[in-house]
């Protein structure tokens, strides 16, 4: 299936790593030209070379360009739009992606620790969408595909920062694709269930170590509930955000949807 991505310019923010480097990639595959982003100068400039990689295998006129630009920040937000129109002339995809805040109990933050989180998902995710708004309604539509989590619909344990700002966000979203509709501009969120990168990782061992347990013995407890019996893949993430962002999904917006394996039961 012909996903119409040839020709597009995308945006992938947080995309050194993980989710979001996966995106970037198969975006980069289906012949989209991608900007990635990340703080980190040498992890970016890896990133995007393995996106550059893929994109010469496929032979769809894909690219992949590494700019550096912390999406904390009002100010590198701005610059790493304003350097995707500057080269490219137009951005057709926003595929608005950042690291999750750290976990903990409700009672174990304080008020600072909320604001870094809000910041971190929600702020940023408005943010990136402030920038490329005007823009896409300038050349006529434009699509927005945000990267929550699960826990939109199925608060998780132990992310109480997270639950609150990425709940933020799915609210956010889907006030944007009622008002930006007419504009051609869809705004989708995709929220993934227990996947296997840096972050899953990292939550495991911390729980292993709270509870005693080890690191696999932690991991396995991730699939327990998931009808597939297995963690996600990047990949397969990637492969759901790429059609959301894609003109093949033309008449899908407002929506969430989860890349879960099923761990989800809820009828909505």
């Amino acid at each position: 299936m012909d996903l119409g991505l040839s020709g597009k310019v995308a945006i992938v923010a947080a995309s050194s790593k993980g989710l979001g480097r996966a995106c970037a990639t198969q975006l980069a595959r289906e012949g989209a030209t991608v900007v990635m982003c990340s703080r980190n100068q040498a992890a970016i400039e890896s990133a995007a070379g393995e996106a550059q990689r893929a994109a010469i295998e496929a032979e769809n006129g894909g690219s992949a360009h590494a700019v550096v630009a912390d999406v904390t920040k009002a100010e590198d937000i701005l610059r790493l739009v304003e350097t995707t129109i500057e080269r490219f002339g137009r951005v057709d995809i926003l595929v608005a992606n950042a690291g999750g805040p750290p976990s903990g109990a409700f009672e174990s933050f304080d008020d600072e620790a909320f604001i870094s989180a809000i910041n971190l998902n929600l702020l940023s995710t408005l943010r990136l969408s402030q920038a490329v708004v005007p823009h896409m309604k300038a050349q006529g539509g434009g699509s927005i595909v945000n990267i929550t989590s699960i826990a939109v619909k199925q608060p998780l344990d132990g992310l109480i920062l997270s639950n609150t700002a990425r709940s933020g966000v799915a609210g956010l979203a889907k006030s944007m694709a009622n008002e930006l509709g007419k504009h051609n501009i869809r705004v989708n969120n995709v929220g993934p269930g227990p996947t296997k990168t840096d972050r899953i990782l990292d939550l495991a061992k911390q729980r292993a170590a709270s509870l005693g347990i080890t690191v696999q013995e932690a991991l396995d407890r991730d699939w327990t509930g998931i009808p597939l019996g297995r963690l996600g893949e990047p990949e397969e993430f990637a492969n759901v955000v790429t059609f959301l962002a894609s003109p093949a999904a033309s008449y899908v917006t407002g929506v969430f949807i989860q890349v879960d394996g099923g761990m989800y039961r809820g009828l909505l």
